[in-house]
C-alpha cells in the first residue's frame, strides 16, 4: 500500500489532529492520530488491516490479539484476512489481562497488533501475556508506527505507516511553555 494512498485514508477519515495533546503514555504532542476513527468505516479499515495482513500472510499466525479498546476492531480485521482466530487483552485493576475465556496455546503463534504505537507500552503487556500463556509472538503489526522505526520490541514490526511525529516529556514541552490548552482526547487513564 502506497503511503500517499495511507495519508489520504487518515486524512479523509479525520484521523490526524492538530493542537496540544496529553498521551497514554503521559508525553504531550502538538499531533494526535484518533486511529478509532478507522474502524468507522469499514472501507477503511479492511483496506488498512489487508495491507497490514499481507506483510504476515507467510510468518504462520494462528492468533490475532490487541489491546483493548483501540485494537478490538483491529484485531478482527487482520485476523479475518488470516483466515485464523483472533482475542484481545483488556485491563482488569489496571493490569493487562485475558479475560472472556479467551485463551493462548502453548506454542500457537500469535500476532500482536495496535492500531497506533507511541512508546508502545499496551504493546508490550501484550506481548507478555502472550509469552506468559505459552504463546509465540511472530510479531508486532500496527497501523501506524509514531516512532518513525525506532521502537524495538524484539519481534519483528511491521506497520500500515511509519511517520515520525515528535512527542515530549510533560516537564520539557513547548507547548505548555507557550500556555496552549492541553487536551487527553485518547481512552484511557494516563499513567
Amino acid at each position: 500500500m502506497k503511503k500517499e494512498r495511507v495519508l489520504e485514508i487518515l486524512k479523509e477519515a479525520g484521523v490526524l489532529l492538530e493542537g496540544h495533546f496529553l498521551l497514554t503514555s503521559g508525553r504531550h504532542s502538538d499531533k494526535y492520530l484518533q486511529c478509532a476513527k478507522i474502524f468507522q468505516d469499514t472501507r477503511y479499515s479492511e483496506e488498512l488491516c489487508a495491507a497490514l495482513a499481507e506483510k504476515f500472510k507467510d510468518k504462520g499466525v494462528e492468533l490475532v490479539i490487541g489491546p483493548a479498546i483501540g485494537a478490538i476492531s483491529m484485531s478482527y480485521e487482520v485476523s479475518r484476512h488470516l483466515k485464523v482466530k483472533n482475542i484481545f487483552a483488556e485491563r482488569e485493576n489496571e493490569e493487562m489481562t485475558l479475560r472472556r475465556s479467551f485463551t493462548i496455546e502453548p506454542g500457537q503463534k500469535v500476532l500482536v497488533v495496535e492500531d497506533v504505537v507511541t512508546t508502545g507500552g499496551s504493546v508490550r503487556e501484550v506481548i507478555d501475556i502472550v509469552r506468559k500463556h505459552g504463546g509465540v509472538v511472530v510479531g508486532v503489526g500496527v497501523v501506524v508506527d509514531r516512532t518513525g522505526g525506532k521502537i524495538d520490541f524484539g519481534v519483528p514490526l511491521e506497520s500500515v505507516i511509519s511517520l515520525d511525529v515528535v512527542s515530549y516529556e510533560a516537564e520539557n514541552c513547548p507547548l505548555c511553555r507557550d500556555g496552549k490548552s492541553l487536551v487527553k482526547p485518547g481512552s484511557r487513564n494516563v499513567k
